[in-house]
């Protein structure tokens, strides 16, 4: 394979300080791709079939370019649609071999596969980092290797000069997004707020949670009940409302926060089976994040009151970084993937979209 020390001479731009997002629900099976798959070397066109101008053929002389992608895990609908929109990017009719693993959630298992992505030389690693913390070391030995690495969906604490570039959503703006949203339909009522964070040490919970506390800083008549992990998974969503319902009863608050679409989920099933009212007719608004096709059928039915995206379409930006590598030009240290906020019908809002059918059909995931 070949290796491209040379790239990783390039641009610095400052790091924003935050990558993103939430989580899926799908089973593992329809995550990961079957080792089968994977598309061998021997079965790409030759050179001279795929031309350098071709944009199918990413690789300037006509070789499979390789690509290993660690993602987080399957917990999530929006996961899901994050892995799937690799791998139809990342696929052998657009010029690409690529090495997908799941890596189910678990911290030391990414890191090895990391690890294993080095010393199988491939082109390229897009790391989606299930913890911000840790990485110096692994990142160090692919810099060692002449590997470059896509931070990709998610933040790592390390130097940016570890690794070549960093794309995904602004998560401490989505969190202000939800806060102002939440500021202006409230127009100055008090507010008793429950939290359900996303998975512990996760930038995207990380993110979200200061961006939402920082405008809740700035409303005195709020008040943050309790704030818990719910893992980003309906199961767990449905844990900690549980708990919270028990803990401080029905009446005792009126919003909601869920760090993603399938922890509210599991937030209205605990409320219903408590009888608890939600939605913009109900006792409780709910706020969620990610905005999948389910979280944003909910918001158009009534029930989620403000959902927060992050969008999951992020391939396309990973694939024109390694375009750019392989043309030998310089890359950004980071890049945006832009998001907005969407409410139930019948709400106005300078912050967010409102929800109809005909932006729920135009929606690609």
């Amino acid at each position: 394979m070949k290796k491209k020390l040379a790239l990783l001479l390039v641009a610095a731009m400052t790091v924003s300080s935050l990558v993103a997002c939430g989580n899926s629900e799908a089973p593992a099976e329809e995550a990961a791709a079957p080792a089968e798959e994977a598309p061998a070397e021997e079965e790409a066109a030759p050179a001279e079939e795929a031309p350098a101008e071709e944009e199918a053929a990413p690789a300037a002389d006509g070789e499979v370019v390789t690509v290993g992608f660690a993602q987080v895990g399957h917990e999530s609908d929006w996961r899901a649609a994050n892995t799937k929109n690799y791998q139809d990017t990342f696929s052998a009719e657009n010029g690409y071999e690529l090495s997908f693993v799941d890596c189910d959630n678990d911290h030391a298992v990414q890191i090895e596969t990391v690890r294993g992505f080095i010393e199988q030389e491939l082109d390229y690693i897009c790391i989606a980092p299930i913890q911000s913390a840790g990485w110096d070391t692994v990142l160090q030995e692919a810099q060692d290797a002449g590997i470059p690495v896509l931070i990709v969906d998610r933040a790592v604490d390390a130097a940016d000069t570890l690794y070549t570039t960093a794309l995904g959503c602004d998560m401490v703006a989505e969190g202000e997004a939800a806060g102002n949203w939440l500021a202006e339909y409230l127009d100055g009522a008090d507010a008793n707020i429950l939290v359900i964070e996303g998975s512990v040490g996760a930038s995207a919970t990380l993110g979200r949670t200061e961006g939402f506390n920082n405008i809740v800083a700035q409303n005195s008549n709020w008040k943050v009940l309790d704030s818990q992990s719910g893992d980003f998974t309906q199961a767990g969503g449905q844990e900690v409302m549980e708990s919270f319902i028990k803990t401080y009863g029905a009446g005792n608050f009126n919003v909601v926060v869920c760090q993603n679409d399938n922890e509210a989920y599991g937030a209205m099933d605990a409320m219903d089976a408590a009888g608890i009212t939600y939605g913009v007719d109900g006792d409780v608004q709910i706020i969620s994040f990610d905005a999948t096709h389910d979280g944003l059928q909910y918001t158009l039915d009534g029930k989620i009151t403000c959902n927060v995206e992050c969008n999951p379409l992020q391939a396309g930006f990973a694939e024109e970084v390694i375009k750019k590598l392989e043309a030998g030009e310089e890359v950004d240290k980071w890049t945006l993937v832009e998001d907005q906020a969407f409410v139930a019908p019948g709400i106005e809002s300078q912050y967010a979209v409102t929800m109809s059918q005909e932006v729920l059909d135009g929606r690609a995931y």
